[in-house]
């Protein structure tokens, strides 16, 4: 996957705000509409671009609790890591997770509407799965800051 200085610049302006047209990040970036366009649609075909996306605040769509929680699993085989992969993927409940190295072997970003709805999430995901040997939550008091922005280099022009 390889972009230029251009494709930096609109990598830098798309995740600041997705909401601009193509003339206007054209116009920040210094090209024509169309060329932005054709632009946008390789970076997302190649994957630079994952998803556009708009970052909802849990709280005000009645999911006020969020947490961190780190899963370690009994062994570490490829079938038992893929299919809590899959059942993360499958959760709506688990907004992020991650397959990290050191204490714990992921950590899920969770939410749920009520500490008694995570109770019953926890039982269901976590205590039913015996391929899972501990569970350590942590409750998330305030949001500090919320994003997917990626600091972004521009190649060297060599």
């Amino acid at each position: 996957m390889q972009y230029d200085r251009i494709d930096a610049r609109i990598l830098e302006i798309v995740q600041k705000s997705n909401r601009l047209t193509s003339e206007v990040i054209g116009e920040m970036a210094g090209l024509s509409a169309t060329a932005c366009q054709r632009r946008l649609k390789r970076l997302r075909s190649e994957g630079i671009i994952e998803a556009d996306v708009s970052i909802v605040s849990p709280k005000a769509v009645g999911r006020p609790i969020q947490m961190l929680v780190l899963v370690s699993l009994e062994r570490e085989r490829s079938d038992i890591i893929d299919r809590f992969k899959k059942a993360i993927k499958a959760s709506a409940e688990v907004v992020n997770g991650f397959y990290v190295t050191g204490d714990a072997d992921f950590v899920l970003y969770v939410t749920a509407r009520t500490m008694e709805d995570y109770e019953q999430f926890t039982r269901r995901f976590f205590y039913e799965n015996s391929d899972i040997k501990a569970v350590k939550t942590m409750v998330i008091m305030d949001r500090v800051k919320a994003g997917f922005y990626v600091p972004i280099e521009a190649p060297s022009e060599d």
